[in-house]
Formats: C-alpha cells, sequence, structure tokens
C-alpha cells in the first residue's frame, strides 16, 4: 500500500509498507524531483505510480545515500525518462563497489533484485554529484522550474555520504534522523552523526524533518537524537577510561545496558566505536558547514 501525504503546496511524503520507506516528491513548473526509490523494481513501481498520479513531469531523482532501500529502484526512473540522479559522490562509489552484496537483503520482497533477473533489475549509480571530493560538507541547487531543491551534506554521519533535500520549509533526510526505532549504527561515524543532527536541528528554515522511515518529525525530535547519541558515546568513553585504568576491565557487556539503545543497537555501536578507533582518524568531524539556507526561488 502506497500513501501520499502533501505536507507543502508541491511537497509530497510518499510512503510505501516494505521497510517503512519515505520516499519525496517535489513539484517544479518544468520538472519533478523524487527522493529515494525504493529497494528494487516492485516497490521502485509503486512509487513510480505514486509519482505518476500527482504529476507528468518530467523526474530528477536524489539517492540520499547509499544502502539498498534507498537506491535499488533507480533502474524504474531511468526507464520512465530520468536521466539526473543526484547523489554524495561516495554514494556513487559505495554503489559501485556493494550493489551485488546488498542484493541479498531484498530477496523476500524484491526477488527479482536479488537475482538480478529481470526488468529493471540493472544498479543505476548517481550521475551528478555534490561538488568536491565527497571527504567535506557540500551544497548544491537543483533548479525544478519557479522552485528548486536544496541538496546538502553535513558530513560523515549515519554513512559517509548521506545527502539532505531541502525545499521549502521542509527537509528530506534519509536515515541520518530515525523515527520509531533506534540509529543504525554499522557503517556509521557516531561522532560525527550526532555533531550533523545539531547542525541540521539548527537549520531554522526547516520545520519538517522527514526522516527515510517512519513518521514526519520536528525539530525537538532531531535534537534528543542528537543528545542520547552523544550520551551513548559519552557512556562507552566513560567506560572505556575505566577500562584503562591500573586494574580496570574492559566493561563491555555493563556498557551496553547503560546506553539509551536496546541491546543489540547499543552493541553495534560499541563494535563500531571501536573499529573507527582502530582506523584513527576515520571519525575525525568533518569542518562545519555554515548553515545552508538559501531561497527557495
Amino acid at each position: 500500500m502506497t500513501r501520499i501525504n502533501e505536507l507543502r503546496d508541491g511537497v509530497f511524503a510518499v510512503s510505501t509498507d516494505n521497510w517503512r520507506l519515505n520516499s519525496g516528491l517535489v513539484l517544479g513548473t518544468r520538472r519533478a524531483l523524487v527522493v529515494d526509490t525504493g529497494a528494487g523494481p516492485r516497490q521502485g513501481a509503486e512509487i513510480l505510480a505514486a509519482v505518476r498520479s500527482v504529476t507528468p513531469l518530467p523526474l530528477v531523482v536524489v539517492n540520499t545515500h547509499a544502502h539498498h532501500v534507498h537506491y535499488m529502484g533507480n533502474a524504474v526512473f531511468r526507464r520512465a525518462g530520468a536521466e539526473e540522479f543526484w547523489g554524495h559522490r561516495g554514494c556513487a562509489e559505495a554503489i559501485r563497489a556493494h550493489a551485488d552484496y546488498h542484493r541479498s537483503y531484498v530477496g523476500t520482497h524484491e526477488p527479482e533484485m536479488a537475482a538480478a533477473e529481470g526488468p529493471d533489475t540493472a544498479v543505476v549509480p548517481p550521475n551528478r554529484h555534490l561538488p568536491g571530493t565527497g571527504r567535506r560538507p557540500a551544497l548544491a541547487r537543483v533548479d525544478l522550474g519557479e522552485r528548486s531543491a536544496v541538496l546538502f551534506s553535513l558530513g560523515r554521519a549515519h554513512t559517509d555520504n548521506d545527502v539532505c533535500v531541502g525545499t521549502d520549509d521542509v527537509v528530506f533526510v534519509g536515515d541520518l534522523v530515525e523515527q520509531g526505532t533506534d540509529p543504525q549504527f554499522e557503517d556509521s561515524f557516531p561522532r560525527g552523526w550526532a555533531e550533523a543532527l545539531d547542525r541540521l536541528a539548527d537549520l531554522e528554515r526547516y520545520r519538517v524533518f522527514v526522516p527515510g522511515h517512519g513518521r514526519p518529525v520536528e525539530r525537538g525530535h532531531v535534537r534528543e537524537q542528537a543528545r542520547l547519541m552523544r550520551t551513548a558515546i559519552e557512556r562507552v568513553d566513560a567506560s572505556e577510561a575505566a577500562a584503562a585504568a591500573p586494574g580496570g576491565m574492559r566493561p563491555v557487556t555493563a556498557s551496553m545496558f547503560r546506553l539509551p539503545y536496546t541491546p543489540g543497537s547499543a552493541r553495534v555501536l560499541l563494535d563500531r566505536l571501536e573499529r573507527i578507533r582502530s582506523e584513527a582518524p576515520a571519525d575525525a568531524v568533518p569542518a562545519a558547514l555554515s548553515a545552508p539556507q538559501p531561497s527557495a526561488d
């Protein structure tokens, strides 16, 4: 089942059941922008049908990051005429490197995509990128005709290739913000993620934050997610410091249950922080991005 929620005039959240995915649709006068395309041809076709129930305009696509459910429907939109697929430079690189592995995640709902068999199962990485090397925060604008969408990166956070899409006072944030579940830390940069959430919440022009999964949220939800993440990291750091003291013991199990997440999520966070420490300076916080608040015209 697909649900279309008009958040503002010409700005829609398109929600599909599988993975509780939120895609976005932004209408201009010359073309329309679609945010995230689903996990394969089945979900991609659902999203496209919803888009076409609203507008016949030519389409531009943005992928918020390189996790399977956010880009594996791109081929459906390419067949529908989309030529511009925007994303972080690192998103395109990650898709090229890991798409075959990502297919293994979608077999239950997208068997054709998992098997790489049938129409619209090709992998289509972004072919338009935010400026720069992709290692630092960046911003780009996509003109849709009498309306622009602002694409911006706030540094490494949920992944090393997150992109947000803002228009009017609505911002589509991919999995930078989680609603109804713990943050997914597997390939994240937790310290940078907490910083990125703070910077996102500081962007005063935005009032509606549309996560990649779940319900739209307000600024307070973003700040609370940042606070909880900082609290979790501080507790891990304190536990590690205690373990390093003379006579200390590594308090992995204890620290898991002192974190503000489920034990499974806490375990993943601990493992990720440990891996980043071993690969320093991979979790260095990038230079702050000046709050992108350009006009919408």
